[in-house]
C-alpha cells in the first residue's frame, strides 16, 4: 500500500517513484540508510516508543499535551497525515518547515544513492535526521505498522515502550489472529526500556508478558498494576503509589479513558520530576488529535450541519476494535437527547467491513456509503452490501457530497459521522484550510 499523498506536498512528489512500491517489513533498508545518514537514530532525545492497534495516536496527543503543560520540549512522529505530510513531523512543538523538511529530503534522498527503499522509511530516516539535529526534552515516536520489523524500530533502545490496545488488522502483514499481532507489537520492548502496556486481551497479555520478560523490561500493565476510570466528569488514574484526580479527557469517547491513563502511566515512567500533577491534568484537559471522533466546528461540511441544525463528527477508526469504541461514542450522544445517528463510511477494500458495520449495528444507524480518493478505497456499493448485511439500512452514494446531502434529508435531524479511514477523514479536513491540524 502506498502513501496517499496530496497535491500540496509538491516536496515530496518524486519520492512516489521509490521502490518497493508495497510494505515490506524489513530493518535491512533501515540500517544501511542510517548508517549512511551517520546513525541519527544514535543521538535522539529520550524516547517514549509507542506500538499497538488503536490509540496509539491519541496516547501520543496526551502524552504531548502533558509534556508540553510541564515546559518540556517534545519532538513527535506520527503516521499517517491527514492532509499535509508535515503533520508527521513535529519539532520542539511545531510542524516541521516545508523548506527545512525539503532540504533534509534531499539530504536523505542522496544518502540513499538510488538503493531500494519505501516511502515510510525514507520518510522516517528524514524525522530521525531532523530529531537528531534539533534540540529536545522528549521523543514520542509512533510506529508505522507492526512493530519487529518497522522502519521505526532502527532506534537502539528508547527510554520507555508503550504497547497500546492490540486487535486484529492488517492480517496480510501482521498475521491472523492476536497473538501474533501482539508479537509483532511486542517487538519494540527491549532491554534497558521500561514497558507500559495498554489493558489487552489475554492472549495479547500473555505475549507481551513474556517479551518483557524476556528482554528484562520491567512491565506496568493496565488493569494488574494502574488503572483508569471515569468518576462524575473525572478522570482517575490509580497507580501503584498514588491516585490521579484529573479533569475529564478533552478528546471525546469513554476509550479516551484508557488511551489518557495510558499516557499518564508512560510519561510518570520516565520518572522526571518536571512532569508533575498539575502539568498531567492540564494536558488531559487540552489534548487535540484530529478525526478521533472529532467534532467538526469550521468547513464547509460543519456549514451545511449547522444549518441543518446537526453536528458533524469525523473518526478515523478503520477496524471493529474501533467502530466498538465509536459506537460507544455515538451511543452517548444519542442517549442525550434521543437524535438517531445517520454514519457516513468509507473504507479501504482490505479492511474488515463487516466487522465495522456489526459493532454499529445496535445503534441501527442509517448508513451511507461513499468513496474517496485512494486507489484502495472499497466500492461503495459493496460496502453498502456489507452494512446491509449487518442487517443496517444502507445507500451507496457517489461521492462525500452526495453522502452528506442523503444524510441531512434524514429525520431527526441525526448526529451526522463520517468514519472507516483516515483516507476519508483527510479529504474532509483538506477542503478548508480552517481544519487543517495544526
Amino acid at each position: 500500500m502506498s502513501d496517499h499523498l496530496r497535491a500540496h506536498d509538491a516536496a515530496l512528489a518524486r519520492l512516489q517513484a521509490l521502490h518497493p512500491k508495497k510494505i515490506d517489513l524489513s530493518l535491512d533498508r533501515m540500517r544501511r540508510l542510517c548508517a549512511a545518514l551517520g546513525d541519527p537514530q544514535d543521538r535522539l532525545p529520550p524516547t517514549i516508543h509507542v506500538a499497538g492497534t488503536n490509540g496509539k495516536g491519541s496516547t501520543v496527543a496526551f502524552m504531548r499535551a502533558m509534556a508540553e503543560a510541564a515546559g518540556l520540549k517534545v519532538h513527535v512522529f506520527t503516521s499517517p497525515h491527514l492532509v499535509r505530510f508535515a503533520e508527521r513531523i513535529r519539532l520542539a512543538g511545531k510542524l516541521i518547515e516545508d523548506d527545512h523538511l525539503a532540504e533534509i529530503l534531499d539530504r536523505v534522498e542522496a544518502a540513499n544513492d538510488g538503493q531500494p527503499i519505501t516511502f515510510f522509511e525514507i520518510t522516517t530516516a528524514a524525522a530521525l535526521v531532523a530529531f537528531s539535529e534539533a534540540p529536545a526534552d522528549l521523543l514520542l515516536l509512533e510506529v508505522g505498522l507492526g512493530g519487529v520489523l518497522d522502519a521505526t524500530n532502527v532506534i537502539p533502545a528508547p527510554t520507555v515502550s508503550v504497547i497500546a490496545p492490540v486487535d486484529i488488522d492488517h492480517r496480510e502483514f501482521l498475521g491472523n489472529d492476536v497473538a501474533t499481532i501482539a508479537g509483532e507489537k511486542a517487538g519494540i520492548i527491549k532491554r534497558g526500556a521500561r514497558t507500559v502496556s495498554a489493558r489487552q486481551q489475554d492472549e495479547a497479555q500473555a505475549v507481551i508478558e513474556a517479551q518483557a520478560e524476556r528482554t528484562g523490561s520491567p512491565l506496568t500493565l493496565m488493569g494488574r498494576d494502574f488503572d483508569a476510570w471515569n468518576a462524575d466528569g473525572r478522570l482517575l488514574v490509580q497507580m501503584e503509589d498514588r491516585l490521579l484526580d484529573l479533569p475529564e479527557p478533552s478528546l471525546f469517547g469513554a476509550h479516551q479513558i484508557d488511551n489518557a491513563g495510558l499516557a499518564v502511566a508512560a510519561l510518570l515512567a520516565l520518572d522526571d520530576p518536571r512532569i508533575d500533577d498539575e502539568a498531567i491534568a492540564k494536558g488531559a484537559a487540552s489534548a487535540v488529535w484530529p478525526a478521533r471522533f472529532q467534532r467538526l466546528t469550521a468547513g464547509p461540511f460543519a456549514l451545511k450541519a449547522r444549518v441543518a441544525g446537526t453536528d458533524f463528527w469525523l473518526d478515523g477508526g478503520h477496524n471493529p476494535h474501533a467502530a466498538h469504541a465509536l459506537a460507544d461514542a455515538l451511543g452517548h450522544l444519542s442517549l442525550k437527547d434521543g437524535r438517531p445517528v445517520a454514519v457516513i463510511a468509507g473504507l479501504l477494500a482490505n479492511k474488515d467491513a463487516a466487522g465495522f458495520f456489526a459493532a454499529l449495528a445496535h445503534l441501527n444507524p442509517v448508513v451511507f456509503t461513499t468513496g474517496f480518493e485512494a486507489d484502495a478505497a472499497a466500492d461503495p456499493v459493496t460496502l453498502a452490501l456489507a452494512a446491509k448485511a449487518a442487517g443496517l439500512r444502507a445507500v451507496a452514494c457517489p461521492d462525500i457530497d452526495a453522502a452528506l446531502a442523503e444524510a441531512l434529508m434524514q429525520d431527526g435531524p441525526p448526529h451526522i459521522v463520517a468514519c472507516g479511514s483516515l483516507y476519508l477523514a483527510g479529504e474532509i479536513l483538506a477542503r478548508s484550510e480552517e481544519t487543517w491540524p495544526r
